[in-house]
């Protein structure tokens, strides 16, 4: 009878190890799927504008993944153009409160579209206070966010957007906002 429960307890203990052991497998393997779906690529770039900027590392690798997915020469269907998908307006008007005179097409090469895109989301949080605020109207743009700030309906305070009007921009700081934790707690 001691001979049995003996053999059971060795049994039970040997399926709580293995157990375990396929848990922490399955634990390593996630995570390391999860890091091929949101890669650290630029490193070196991004720390250099994360901290000239004092925007978060991860906000920037969340918005380069839900713009481009690190593709340094990706073209949106609106003519956005870069990691960071800088519209030739948008350029235009950053290179004036810069007084660089940068080429459209210099946007291709990761360290322009990362400085311009990080300073703009600098400005955009400087201007709105909010970073949900700031990620519409990187989508959406400076003009038509102060259109919905304006609006009641939308935007009860003035300052914060209960709800975005257009569908597409409030998935869009979603996404970065889910990618920016996914970021956070992946990397950290």
């Amino acid at each position: 009878m001691n001979h049995q429960k003996s053999a059971r307890r060795k049994t039970a203990a040997f399926m709580l190890l293995f157990a375990a052991a396929v848990i922490a497998m399955a634990a390593v393997t996630s995570v390391s799927v999860m890091r091929a779906l949101y890669p650290i690529k630029y490193p070196e770039i991004v720390a250099v504008y994360s901290e000239r900027y004092s925007v978060d590392k991860e906000l920037i690798y969340a918005v380069i993944k839900s713009e481009s997915s690190f593709v340094p020469d990706a073209v949106s269907e609106a003519g956005a153009l870069g990691l960071m998908q800088i519209m030739p307006d948008t350029l235009d008007w950053l290179c004036g409160k810069t007084g660089e005179n940068l080429s459209f097409e210099s946007l291709k090469e990761p360290d322009v579209s990362v400085r311009c895109g990080t300073f703009m989301l600098r400005l955009l949080l400087d201007e709105f206070g909010s970073e949900d605020t700031a990620l519409a109207a990187y989508h959406a743009g400076r003009g038509r966010v102060n259109e919905w700030l304006a609006d009641d309906s939308v935007s009860p305070d003035g300052k914060t957007l209960d709800n975005i009007p257009f569908r597409d921009t409030a998935h869009y700081v979603s996404k970065v906002t889910r990618a920016k934790n996914i970021y956070r707690n992946l990397y950290d």
